[in-house]
C-alpha cells in the first residue's frame, strides 16, 4: 500500500460554486517534495490539513474531522472505464491519491500511517455536491455517484508531519464494530434505515454524521433488526 501522490488546491475562478467571490479549491494537482500536514482547526473557520491546500468553502470542507480527503486510483481506473476517459491524480479533489488500499471499505475509526511520521483517522465519506459535478464535467454526476457509493474517505490528523509521493502507507488500527465508509456513506444518502447501524462507529465518526444518526434513531428508532456489513 502506497501513496502515489500528494494533491493540492490552488484558488480557481469559477462559475458553478456559490461562493460569493466564485472561488474553488477542487482542482487538486499533484505536488513534488514533501508536504506538512496537521490538524487545522475547527470546520467553519480552518481549511485543509495540507499546507498550500486552498479550501474556500469553510461550512461544508475544512476542519478536524475532515483535514485530509483520500481517494483509491483502483476507484478512478474504475470510473475512467465507466466513463471512457482518463481521470488524474487529484481529478475528485482528493489530497491523497493511493494505491493498494480500499479507502471505500476502510472502516471508521481506521487509522493509516502514512511514511514514517504522519497517522491519519478515517471518520466518513465524502458526500458529493454540484461543485464537484461541474468539476468532473459529467451529467448527473451526484447520482451517479452517490450510485456507486465509492465515495474516498475524509481523514483527521492524528500525528503530524510530512508526507510526499511514494509514502509506504500502514494500517495501523482497525476497530472491530464493521461499518465501513462505503456502509456510512449509503446510510447517510440512500439506504437511511442503516443510520443506526452507524452508531456502532460513534467514537470516530464525524460529529456531524453522528448527529444525523442519532437524529434518525430518536424520530425512528432502531429498526436495523438484521444489521448488514460495509
Amino acid at each position: 500500500m502506497m501513496l502515489l501522490s500528494v494533491n493540492v488546491g490552488r484558488l480557481k475562478a469559477v462559475d458553478h460554486t456559490d461562493q460569493p467571490e466564485g472561488l474553488t479549491g477542487i482542482d487538486k494537482r499533484p505536488v513534488d517534495g514533501p508536504v506538512r500536514v496537521s490538524a487545522p482547526g475547527p470546520k467553519g473557520v480552518a481549511g485543509s490539513g495540507l499546507a498550500g491546500d486552498a479550501v474556500c468553502d469553510l461550512r461544508h470542507h475544512g476542519g478536524d474531522d475532515q483535514a485530509v480527503y483520500a481517494v483509491a486510483r483502483e476507484d478512478l481506473d474504475d470510473w475512467e472505464r465507466e466513463l471512457g476517459r482518463s481521470l488524474a491524480n487529484g481529478a475528485f479533489g482528493e489530497n491523497l491519491t493511493t494505491r493498494g488500499l480500499d479507502v471505500s471499505g476502510a472502516l471508521i475509526g481506521e487509522r493509516w500511517r502514512i511514511g514514517r511520521e504522519v497517522v491519519l483517522e478515517v471518520t466518513c465519506g465524502r458526500i458529493p455536491c454540484r461543485t464537484f459535478q461541474a468539476h468532473v464535467g459529467e451529467p448527473g454526476w451526484v447520482k451517479r455517484f452517490t450510485r456507486k457509493a465509492q465515495p474516498g474517505a475524509y481523514l483527521r490528523v492524528i500525528e503530524p508531519g510530512e508526507i510526499r509521493a511514494g509514502d509506504t502507507v500502514e494500517i495501523v488500527h482497525r476497530p472491530d464494530h464493521g461499518v465501513t465508509v462505503a456502509l456510512q456513506f449509503r446510510a447517510e444518502t440512500t439506504e437511511r434505515e442503516l443510520l443506526p447501524r452507524v452508531l456502532d462507529a460513534a467514537d470516530a465518526l464525524h460529529p456531524e454524521a453522528l448527529e444525523e444518526a442519532r437524529k434518525y434513531v430518536a424520530k425512528y428508532g432502531d429498526k436495523s433488526g438484521e444489521r448488514q456489513g460495509g
